[in-house]
């Protein structure tokens, strides 16, 4: 697929990178010649300098022969103009806008066809739904969804103490009481797809397929303490603050933020009236005493600096806060510091990109391809959800039987209203979708491509 990127920041380059590892077509507008440069070293992209809503630099991008243009430009007003002048260039094209100011909410639904829009993507909005996602089952340092929500692969650390330290996968059921599939392990930096006889140890962080329902009754069945979030401190009080404060007070959540522009708390404190605005440095742990860091339920660390989110998070570990959530822009730090205290990371540059790819694989939805990825284990395996059609092999056959590659194990099959966690008895047919684990980062886009 040709596919236009008009803005080369973090999120334009993930996608490019993303895209081209997934054999498409890019070509990259920006006007800044410094950063086209280095970029087309690093990915021998086609790059074209110049502002991206303009006609002359859609034209040299050949916006005519393009199938998707992704406008991720830092101004969300050029990302709209550009992606309502690619339409007019070419009436076929799809269009991605990335719009962060919430002020252009309202506009965006009632003028989406008028703009030319296929998708709208605000990074800062889905890092605080994935971040208030995370809080409603604190015990899981990860969820993915897949199947419209009805099935999670979620992650869970096995500590000290832990009812499953040291059992075999084989007895799984008999702790757990609820279907549910470990589907890989993450043992001292090395990822397994596990069989029924490995054994799992302190220090292992698993990564189970179960369907969404039966989640707390796993917990409450592994013996891991669900305690409820009631009270949560935000350290930075930025979009994704404002976003995520809104869905807790709605959740009747005790919210509390610190930020150390006095303007922007002031502010803050007008647009959330429910929540408690501190003016300070959420890095000082005299101020973090003094706010009751070590009584709160949950710290989530959302200042503009990498660095600083992982040393509040560190810190607010140290003092017993339960649950902690750390954003980062560069993932290879939350990689770094993943047992160090900095608990769930949550990247909003990951997850924009990761929304876009979504829709590029749903455009080209053929023949068995790919409905969602999602990557796992500190990206060292992937999660990837297939429709199972005419096409597919081995439909009917017991998945004991179905000779697929080394690295691969099929977590979960969805059959209309039914969910299966499946054994070696279960089998696939024309209609299931069917969730695929696997180590090989492959470049599965087909079920088919699976099989050995």
């Amino acid at each position: 697929m040709k596919i236009i990127i008009a803005g080369d920041g973090k999120v334009g380059i993930a996608l490019t990178r993303q895209l081209l590892h997934e054999g498409h077509d890019v070509t990259i507008v920006d006007s800044n010649p410094h950063v086209l440069q280095a970029n087309m070293y690093l990915d021998d992209v086609m790059a074209v300098q110049g502002n991206a809503a303009t006609l002359e630099a859609l034209r040299q991008a050949k916006v005519n022969e393009a199938e998707l243009l992704i406008a991720a430009t830092s101004a969300d007003e050029i990302n709209l103009l550009c992606c309502l002048t690619a339409k007019k260039l070419n009436p076929r094209i799809h269009t991605i806008a990335r719009v962060r100011n919430p002020e252009y909410s309202e506009q965006l639904y009632v003028m989406r066809e008028e703009l030319g829009l296929s998708l709208t993507i605000n990074p800062e909005l889905s890092a605080a739904r994935e971040i208030f996602h995370l809080l409603q089952f604190p015990s899981f340092i990860r969820r993915d969804g897949f199947a419209k929500g009805r099935v999670e692969i979620v992650g869970l650390r096995i500590d000290e103490g832990s009812r499953l330290d040291g059992v075999p996968l084989h007895q799984l059921y008999q702790i757990a009481q609820v279907k549910v599939l470990v589907c890989a392990v993450l043992r001292e930096g090395e990822v397994t797809i596990p069989d029924g006889s490995f054994v799992l140890r302190r220090g292992d962080r698993i990564f189970v397929t179960a369907r969404a329902v039966n989640l707390a009754q796993l917990i409450k069945n592994l013996g891991i303490t669900k305690q409820k979030i009631r009270q949560v401190m935000l350290v930075g009080g930025g979009r994704v603050s404002y976003y995520l404060a809104q869905r807790l007070l709605d959740a009747r959540v005790s919210v509390k933020i610190v930020e150390q522009d006095r303007a922007r708390a002031r502010l803050l404190a007008d647009q959330l009236p429910g929540a408690s605005v501190v003016w300070g440095d959420g890095s000082s742990q005299a101020l973090l005493a003094s706010e009751g860091l070590a009584q709160t339920d949950a710290l989530v660390t959302l200042t503009g600096m990498d660095e600083e989110n992982i040393v509040i998070s560190m810190y607010g570990h140290a003092q017993g806060v339960r649950k902690v959530v750390t954003k980062v822009n560069r993932l290879e730090y939350g990689h770094m510091f993943m047992d160090m205290g900095v608990g769930s990371v949550v990247s909003p540059k990951e997850l924009c990109s990761a929304l876009i790819t979504r829709y590029v694989r749903a455009m080209q939805n053929k023949t068995g391809s790919i409905l969602a990825l999602h990557h796992i284990a500190e990206g060292a395996a992937e999660a990837l959800e297939f429709r199972v059609d005419d096409t597919v092999l081995h439909r009917g056959v017991p998945l004991k039987d179905v000779p697929v590659k080394p690295g691969v194990l099929i977590s979960c099959i969805t059959r209309g209203p039914d969910t299966i966690i499946p054994d070696g008895a279960s089998h696939y047919e024309t209609g299931d979708t069917a969730i695929v684990v696997t180590t090989r980062q492959s470049q599965f886009r087909r079920m088919n491509d699976i099989f050995a």
